[in-house]
């Protein structure tokens, strides 16, 4: 049985010991509007930002859907013309 009365130290180490550190640089608009939302949320940055890029994974799609979509959308503009590389303009010259 885990002893909690230790704090938050020892609940954070349990619960995260196999999390790696990872530095992401914010802007200050992002980090002024995270820290309000962790401040009325009661939680951590930490916290916060691992829950929105577990949200973000979530909608990401499986490699079957991926292939799926792929299957179905092969060949959709079967008439589409595509110029020949020589009349392409490069931009230069």
């Amino acid at each position: 049985m885990v002893d909690w009365s230790a704090g938050p130290t020892v609940l954070y180490t349990a619960l995260y010991m196999a999390s790696m550190r990872t530095q992401v640089y914010l802007t200050k608009e992002q980090r002024a509007k995270l820290d309000a939302l962790a401040k009325r949320e009661e939680k951590t940055l930490a916290e916060l930002i691992r829950e929105a890029v577990d949200r973000y994974l979530e909608t990401e799609p499986s490699a079957a859907d991926r292939d799926r979509i792929l299957a179905e959308t092969f060949g959709a503009l079967p008439d589409l013309e595509v110029p020949p590389r020589s009349e392409w303009d490069r931009g230069y010259g």
